[in-house]
């Protein structure tokens, strides 16, 4: 039995609120990054943006930002 590959791949470039350091970041990441479905989360801390390369077959932007609310921050 193969492994199939996914055409699903979605880019997102989210919001966020509240992030000031490396710390706040790497939360944010960690967060996205545990979401089933999630490829890839890189934050632009000075934009206060998230870039999310994602699995729309697996995981919803809803669930992001929850994810992202859930570890403290505000997805405006």
């Amino acid at each position: 039995m193969g492994c199939c590959s996914s055409n699903n791949e979605t880019k997102i470039t989210l919001t966020v609120e509240g992030m000031t350091c490396g710390h706040c970041k790497s939360s944010v990441e960690k967060a996205l990054r545990e979401l089933d479905g999630v490829k890839s989360a890189t934050v632009d801390l000075g934009a206060k943006k998230v870039d999310v390369s994602y699995d729309s077959g697996k995981v919803t932007v809803d669930a992001m930002k929850a994810a992202i609310e859930e570890a403290g921050y505000e997805v405006a």
